[in-house]
């Protein structure tokens, strides 16, 4: 059930940007530095059943994600994965890759899986300071 997955995700405190077709949230447990999911506002379970509107409109999401956000973030690389396991509907997280560390509120982050594949059972451990503040400067960048 999309509400569930919503929840999951910590809509709608976590939203960044919402589209017509998709909602870009903050992902709650960040792997790394500025960690966002994409979720359809579908029911659908396969990514090849959303509609032709939604597809097109990901071209956008997805150049939001990668010229607006790189902006603020300054990722050197973004990764994206589409598991939809545990929670079924379309939805794919978003994982920003970093070569050197990101300063942040007077901390040091580390992107420790560069170059190789994220752990996703391993966050980073912010503080909801910090995740307020980050959500705040992202949707601030997507203007």
């Amino acid at each position: 059930m999309l509400e569930n997955t919503l929840n999951k995700f910590g809509y709608p405190m976590s939203l960044i940007q919402e589209y017509e077709h998709w909602y870009l949230v903050l992902r709650p447990q960040q792997i790394t530095f500025g960690s966002m999911v994409v979720i359809s506002k579908s029911e659908d379970t396969n990514f090849g059943d959303l509609s032709t509107e939604a597809f097109v409109e990901l071209k956008k999401v997805i150049s939001d994600i990668e010229t607006k956000l790189r902006v603020f973030l300054k990722f050197e690389k973004i990764n994206y994965k589409m598991l939809m396991m545990v929670d079924p509907e379309v939805h794919f997280h978003v994982f920003p890759r970093y070569l050197k560390e990101v300063n942040f509120m007077g901390r040091e982050f580390m992107d420790i899986y560069w170059p190789g594949l994220c752990d996703i059972s391993k966050p980073m451990g912010f503080t909801e300071e910090e995740s307020t503040e980050l959500l705040k400067q992202l949707k601030e960048h997507t203007d």
